[in-house]
């Protein structure tokens, strides 16, 4: 498979719906595409935003509708500056008839495909814009003249590092690693106040390497712990650390 097949394969793969021989490929292409992993990261936050809906049995009428178009509609490739190619292998066309089912069948829950239409492309903006304005404050703390880091190896052989600008008040978890928790459940990093946990956000789960923003100021905090939660994460810890990590001092 060649690049330019690699980049149509974002809606396929933020919906799981890539046989294993072209998930590896697209998962290696990730790596070193920055134009597809925004793609997947919206199409994502769209897929589990749509799956909060309250489902409704479509009409037979819409059935009709949804399988004519799935033989003729593909997905758009990622507006970055490749050309667009003609043809295909069938068996990736069907992956992307597949996606295209599902998003429209789901949009029967907002009572319309043109109100589905309009509501994911805000919630594509938004999540975009909160995602560069996470991404600038991760740079503005990792590239901070008095940013300061600590390391250190987490459970499993995990590795941990974590670095801390207190004149921003802000902290940046970087993982490498890290084992995927159990299924319904979440790593939760948590701000380690004199003996008292704070919430500081949670982890991707699908991710086994991840820089996180910590949510909240450092204030007082000297350090930070990883427990596993409920998917959703805590009010306080439910469960014994997986990791403590001390704030760098010096």
């Amino acid at each position: 498979m060649n690049t330019a097949e690699l980049h149509t394969l974002t809606g396929a793969y933020a919906l799981h719906a890539l046989p294993d021989s072209e998930l590896l490929a697209f998962e290696r292409h990730l790596a070193d595409c920055e134009a597809c992993t925004q793609e997947v990261r919206e199409l994502s936050a769209t897929a589990a935003r749509l799956g909060l809906a309250v489902a409704e049995t479509p009409s037979p009428e819409l059935r009709g509708r949804v399988l004519r178009e799935i033989r003729t509609v593909r997905q758009e490739a990622p507006a970055h500056g490749r050309p667009e190619r003609s043809g295909g292998g069938g068996r990736t066309r069907r992956w992307y008839a597949y996606a295209l089912a599902a998003c429209v069948a789901a949009a029967a829950a907002f009572g319309g495909v043109a109100v589905w239409q309009n509501q994911v492309a805000q919630d594509a903006r938004q999540e975009a814009d909160r995602a560069q304005r996470q991404n600038e404050a991760l740079a503005r703390v990792l590239s901070a003249p008095d940013a300061k880091t600590s390391s250190g190896e987490l459970t499993g052989g995990a590795h941990g590092t974590v670095v801390v600008s207190r004149g921003l008040d802000r902290a940046v978890f970087l993982a490498s690693g890290m084992e995927r928790p159990p299924s319904g459940k979440v790593y939760q990093l948590w701000f380690n106040d004199a003996g008292t946990m704070r919430s500081a956000g949670l982890m991707d789960p699908q991710a086994s390497d991840d820089a996180i923003l910590l949510d909240g100021p450092v204030d007082r905090a000297s350090g930070m712990g990883i427990t596993v939660e409920p998917a959703g994460g805590s009010a306080e810890p439910t469960s014994s650390p997986v990791a403590l990590m001390d704030f760098p001092t010096a």
